[in-house]
């Protein structure tokens, strides 16, 4: 395991006064365990491996967060977690702001976590300093036995893919696609040369569904099938 010692939750200590839930302070992730982290709007998020998780899970000192959309909760999701989507939680009663800022968090999405850890980012300058993202997302986590609550593994939905192209200066923020009718939606940083590849796994979709592909250059709205013909430039 990529971990040092173990600290319960009660040994925890945060920094600094909180915002709102999408704030942004000036506070950095905690990451006593000296995990690998990822990068989202700037703020350094660890990602924690399921083995760790797992063990964090059992002893209900944690708190797992589902950033992805509303279908995909409801469909299924880790035991016991609860629903704070990506980038910035609910707009209206948020389950985090029942937590303290000393509860350890773990975000989670199936991506495998480019919305864990926008979630993260927002949480860590929130003041919630002790936020991970779970590292290989929620499919893994189902294949491996572990808590789940709804119909994980009967209804995983198909993967469509969108690649596209905006300009290089947007390089490391995201392009999301959306299906508005469901509030489903998937995002992935801009890589350096402002390239993006889109991997949607929408439930009850299909090729003649409308998707919304946005960037910060641009946007598009057409028929999935259109998307995935080609490659999209959003300049």
């Amino acid at each position: 395991m990529r971990r040092r010692t173990f600290l319960g939750a009660s040994g925890m200590a945060v920094t600094g006064i909180a915002g709102c839930l999408g704030g942004d302070n000036d506070e950095t992730a905690a990451n006593e365990y000296d995990y690998e982290t990822t990068t989202s709007d700037g703020t350094e998020v660890p990602l924690v491996p399921i083995e760790d998780a797992i063990e964090w899970y059992d002893d209900d000192e944690t708190v797992f967060v589902d950033t992805r959309d509303r279908t995909a909760f409801d469909r299924a999701r880790i035991a016991g977690s609860v629903f704070s989507p990506a980038p910035d939680g609910q707009e209206t009663d948020d389950p985090m702001s029942e937590y303290d800022e000393e509860r350890r968090i773990v975000t989670y999405c199936v991506c495998p976590h480019y919305l864990a850890g926008l979630r993260g980012a927002s949480l860590i300058r929130a003041g919630y300093a002790h936020t991970y993202a779970l590292d290989e997302g929620f499919e893994p986590w189902v294949e491996g036995g572990h808590p789940v609550e709804g119909d994980a593994v009967d209804s995983r939905p198909p993967v469509y893919e969108i690649r596209g192209s905006t300009a290089p200066e947007y390089a490391d923020e995201y392009a999301w696609a959306r299906h508005e009718p469901t509030g489903q939606r998937e995002a992935v940083p801009i890589r350096a040369d402002g390239s993006f590849t889109l991997h949607l796994r929408f439930h009850d979709i299909d090729h003649a569904s409308t998707i919304e592909v946005q960037t910060p250059g641009g946007s598009t709205t057409a028929p999935l099938g259109t998307l995935t013909e080609g490659t999209l430039d959003l300049r």
